[in-house]
């Protein structure tokens, strides 16, 4: 049956259903070679993810030790300031504080300047038009000194004169005061609040009709009153051991060496100490603790990326590769090793109170470690410092650029690209195994057709011959 297109057609046989499963059969070794390529890539994931953690590692170990051309003393020793009450202030302190204790009296905070207007009706009020100009500057001794480079100039027109549209035009300058209504019992009020605070930062306002304010005499239609809402600009005013200092702001510096103070409130009266000493301990336990928290989560990603879980019969993504072992071998053979050098007590991190706990996680006692420091600080930074750099350098063979999984993520590339050439020849072969097998089946489709044909002939010659012949 010379035309059959469809396998099939002309046998009645399901030869493309046939055809379907064998190709199935030869197809496997393809499947196989996603199997593989699935595997390969999750290994490549696995393998950035224990990059990742041990880079961690890396780089906490990494801020053990001091910088290059400074020793660890050095690094570690800062200071330390201390308000007894930090009700009043807090304090810190960095390099060039003194050590000692100062009397810190406060009596007054500083604050920005707060202006109010007389009430309107509501925020829809309608106000004068004209230009309002903001100028800020200093007031001393009774005499206003505007800065030029902050003045501020708002149009008020018949597009935005009412209360609303002034404090909208206000804000949209952008300028060192912020414009808000608040709305009372005796109606809506225009509140003006320096951004800044301190005498440097006085508001004077004119030019439109109802909004004005001098600050010389502190009067006008504007008032910063307390008793009206408002607040006059003012400096912060405290002294240091009887010493009178000034601040615009409630941050001091400059005042006390190396010190910054906050000031919170005052304490007419009854001064509180400010204690600032030398801390050679708190960034040094910083830094260790830190490094703790890296090699423990480097060590659970380990344990996790290399897990089998029996009764799931799961496994982590490089279950069994060696890189699994010999890192954490590596890793627990630094903890236990690496030494201070010398003849001290404390050669070794365990000596300091660093140790495996029964999760067999790292863990610091810190009495052990406050013991240690006590009794041997330098043996502590040694040990620290050798921790550290030895960390550091074992760790560049792991993570490094031509380290361990640098190397192996390669190979696995390669291995990828290897399994591309693998499927581009055998998808040619699957090509020619199916067209064979549709020459083979075409050709029986024709001959079981013929066949049919044939009996279908031979049928309806033996019927039409006498009936003596078709009893027989």
């Amino acid at each position: 049956m010379a035309g059959i297109t469809s396998l099939g057609v002309g046998s009645g046989l399901d030869l493309a259903g046939i055809l379907r499963g064998l190709m199935q059969i030869e197809q496997q070794p393809l499947v196989n070679l996603q199997r593989k390529e699935v595997s390969y890539q999750a290994r490549i994931s696995a393998l950035g993810s224990l990059r990742g953690a041990l880079s961690a590692l890396q780089t906490s170990a990494s801020a053990l030790p001091p910088d290059t051309g400074k020793t660890a003393a050095e690094k570690y020793s800062s200071f330390l300031a201390t308000v007894a009450d930090t009700d009043i202030a807090t304090a810190s302190a960095s390099t060039g504080a003194a050590p000692g204790v100062y009397a810190l009296e406060v009596s007054q905070l500083a604050q920005s300047q707060r202006l109010v207007s007389a009430p309107l009706t509501s925020a829809d009020s309608t106000i004068a038009e004209g230009t309002l100009t903001i100028d800020f500057g200093t007031l001393e001794a009774g005499v206003y000194t505007a800065d030029s480079a902050r003045q501020l100039e708002v149009t008020i027109d018949s597009s935005n004169n009412t209360l609303a549209g002034l404090r909208d035009a206000i804000n949209a300058a952008n300028g060192g005061v912020t414009a808000t209504i608040i709305t009372g019992t005796a109606g809506a009020q225009l509140v003006l609040t320096a951004k800044d605070s301190g005498s440097k930062n006085v508001m004077q306002l004119t030019g439109l009709t109802g909004f004005d304010f001098d600050a010389t005499s502190a009067a006008g239609d504007l008032s910063q009153d307390p008793a009206q809402g408002g607040r006059a600009a003012q400096n912060a005013e405290f002294t240091v051991n009887g010493i009178a200092a000034s601040s615009s702001t409630n941050t001091v510096s400059g005042v006390l060496d190396g010190v910054t103070l906050t000031l919170k409130k005052t304490n007419i009266g009854t001064p509180t100490d400010i204690t600032v000493r030398k801390d050679t301990t708190t960034a040094l336990k910083a830094n260790l603790n830190a490094f703790v928290k890296a090699f423990n989560e480097a060590a659970s990603t380990i344990s996790s990326l290399g897990s089998y879980n029996a009764e799931t019969k799961e496994s982590g993504p490089l279950q069994g590769q060696a890189v699994i072992r010999t890192t954490q071998s590596q890793l627990r053979n630094l903890v236990f090793n690496t030494t201070a050098g010398g003849t001290t007590a404390f050669q070794r991190l365990a000596d300091i109170g660093v140790t495996f706990n029964k999760e067999g996680e790292l863990s610091i006692d810190s009495a052990k470690l406050d013991k240690a420091l006590e009794e041997d600080y330098e043996a502590v930074l040694r040990l620290t410092t050798n921790v550290g750099e030895i960390f550091k350098s074992s760790l560049d063979t792991v993570v490094g650029s031509t380290g361990t999984i640098s190397g192996l993520t390669d190979s696995l590339n390669r291995m990828i690209k290897d399994l591309d050439s693998q499927r581009s020849i055998l998808n040619q072969r699957l090509t020619n195994i199916e067209e064979r097998y549709r020459k083979q089946f075409t050709a029986l489709d024709t001959l079981v057709a013929s066949m049919k044909d044939t009996s279908n002939y031979l049928t309806q010659q033996l019927a039409s011959l006498p009936g003596v012949w078709r009893n027989q």
